[in-house]
């Protein structure tokens, strides 16, 4: 029986895709209009396709037929003429009955024969499918004519146990004494406000279960010691930002995307006590006169407050929360932020004592990676942490944090982060490490690095490694010291090893997109190389950013840094 015709492309896929029946692609060779299939049979022995017309032809006799390839794909004696471009045919071996080639002529078997069963579909190389480039369209055609309808109001259980808080509270206060219950903590608190909240709602003749009446003892406790509206959102792990738009209007971020809270405070009064009592946890304070302030929660979180006039829908507070759970360069991994090669350059990196500086954009996981990366810290080093407000959390015994100070009232007394790097040079630190730079005194962490302090790391903002140095040296030029643009190329390529870019994709995951190790100067540019790099691939129809990361396949410069400590033999097979 003659294997039934296909076309080259359904014989191409299937020889890549499948193994099929007793016969299986071993080689194919295409050239200009002609190609030949080599493959073999279920005995092992090579066999040859030869190129034959896509036109039907009329059954042959095999049997008597002189064979119509040899083993170098050419029909005999027609050395000089080219073979059509068409199906390839098997050579057959026997002699076929003439009612056989009958049928094969007069009733076609179904599609591909038994060997080459047949595929529903087959998109060809090159072409693609326009269903993505049209639902990209259309979500840019829904958001242009999307209309932002107001924030509803908040409605059934929750609403009505806020309602009647509205109505309890101004009578407990009435009852409680301010100076004594700031001295217990919110279980004792709670205990003492119990038989209160009874009277006080049979005084008001509202009856409540069991269950109203313990969210109405832990709303009221909020508002007296906590931070009202805000403590539900703040003991939800699954939370890492908090964004408070004035007093009708909060937004969360879970697992990367935005999305709005139902909270609500009673009104901007109400939102202003809670900022102050936030700042004012940490000596510091915010109203008309000094409308910014920086501060932190007691769990490390970091808070930023401003208030009016500078903000003109009402107070709006931002907080930023951190994993209780202590991170580790592991997890990262396992998250997906990076792959095995490029943890373990991390790992060496961090144990071997070299400068890094990470790098990237709000919110893009900087401050995680650096905790992450304090982990590898010798314990017996000591470590320095200065910060605007302090949020690092180092996994570290002997660890010193430092923090700025504003200027009070009349101005005075600012203590800034280029002062408190030139005391940590006094205290004899092993590592000194910057929560973020933003000044001149990156000259003076730069000179830190050069001077006995190797190890030493900071955070800035920069879209890539390469900004990452020219903003290094615009904060120094930023200041006031008189050196020319040359010095402090040449003092940034001496002090930095490695450059960590992480950033945060449009589906809400952050990745490590680019490692970058500084070499040295070549003239007045800074030479870099590239050891490791994220490069996008797809994106489903969920949104999700599928990628890869590639090393570099370069010898590190810093492969003597990592001699030192003994890891000079897996820090380069990482890195190639």
């Amino acid at each position: 029986m003659i294997p039934q015709r296909r076309s080259m492309t359904d014989l191409l896929h299937k020889a890549k895709s499948f193994a099929f029946g007793q016969l299986f692609l071993y080689r194919f060779h295409l050239k200009k209009s002609s190609y030949f299939v080599l493959g073999r049979n279920s005995a092992g022995m090579l066999r040859f396709y030869s190129p034959v017309s896509v036109n039907p032809a009329p059954p042959r006799n095999i049997a008597t037929e002189q064979p119509s390839v040899s083993a170098f794909g050419k029909k005999p004696g027609m050395a000089g003429s080219r073979p059509s471009f068409g199906v390839a045919r098997p050579m057959g071996g026997g002699a076929r009955k003439a009612s056989e080639s009958n049928e094969a002529v007069q009733q076609p078997a179904a599609l591909g024969g038994e060997q080459f069963p047949a595929i529903s579909s087959v998109e060809l190389p090159g072409t693609t499918a326009p269903r993505r480039d049209q639902d990209a369209m259309a979500r840019l055609t829904d958001r242009a004519e999307a209309l932002n309808a107001p924030q509803e109001q908040a409605e059934g259980f929750e609403a009505s146990v806020h309602k009647i808080k509205e109505q309890v509270l101004p009578r407990l206060l009435e009852r409680v004494d301010p100076e004594a219950a700031a001295s217990l903590n919110k279980e004792e608190l709670t205990e003492e406000f119990r038989p209160i909240i009874l009277e006080v709602l049979a005084e008001l003749k509202l009856t409540l279960n069991r269950r109203e009446q313990f969210v109405l003892e832990k709303v009221l406790v909020d508002e007296l010691l906590g931070f009202g509206p805000l403590e539900e959102l703040l003991s939800d792990p699954d939370i890492s930002d908090i964004m408070v738009n004035g007093p009708l209007q909060t937004y969360i971020e879970k697992k990367g995307k935005l999305q709005i809270a139902p909270i609500q405070f009673r009104d901007e009064e109400h939102l202003f006590q809670i900022a102050q009592r936030i700042v004012n946890q940490v000596g510091r304070r915010v109203d008309q006169t000094t409308p910014l302030a920086d501060a932190r929660l007691k769990d490390g979180s970091r808070v930023n407050v401003i208030v009016p006039p500078l903000s003109l829908r009402g107070t709006a507070i931002s907080i930023r929360k951190f994993s209780e759970k202590p991170i580790t360069l592991d997890m990262l991994k396992n998250w997906g932020a990076m792959d095995e090669k490029m943890c373990t350059a991390l790992k060496i990196a961090g144990a071997c004592r070299m400068n890094i500086v990470i790098s990237g954009g709000t919110g893009s996981g900087k401050t995680t990676m650096l905790n992450a990366l304090s982990k590898m810290i010798d314990p017996g080093e000591r470590v320095l942490t200065i910060e605007d407000a302090a949020e690092l959390r180092l996994q570290q015994p002997h660890w010193l944090p430092l923090e700025t100070r504003p200027p009070n009232l009349e101005g005075d007394g600012a203590i800034t982060i280029g002062d408190l790097v030139k005391n940590a040079l006094r205290m004899r630190p092993d590592r000194i490490i910057l929560g973020e730079i933003r000044g001149a005194e990156c000259f003076d962490l730069l000179a830190a690095m050069n001077t006995g302090h190797d190890g030493s790391m900071c955070t800035l903002h920069a879209n890539n490694p390469r900004e990452c140095l020219g903003r290094m040296e615009n904060m120094i030029l930023m200041g006031d010291i008189k050196i020319p643009k040359e010095a402090i190329s040449r003092q940034i390529a001496e002090s930095v090893d490695l450059i960590v870019q992480i950033k945060r994709l449009r589906d809400g995951s952050r990745r490590v997109t680019h490692i970058t190790e500084v070499i040295g100067m070549e003239g007045d540019v800074i030479v870099t190389q590239e050891l490791f790099k994220f490069e996008y691939r797809s994106e489903d129809d969920d949104g999700k950013i599928s990628g890869e990361y590639v090393p570099g396949g370069v010898r590190p410069y810093t492969l003597e840094k990592a001699r030192q400590f003994g890891f000079d033999q897996p820090y380069l097979e990482a890195c190639l």
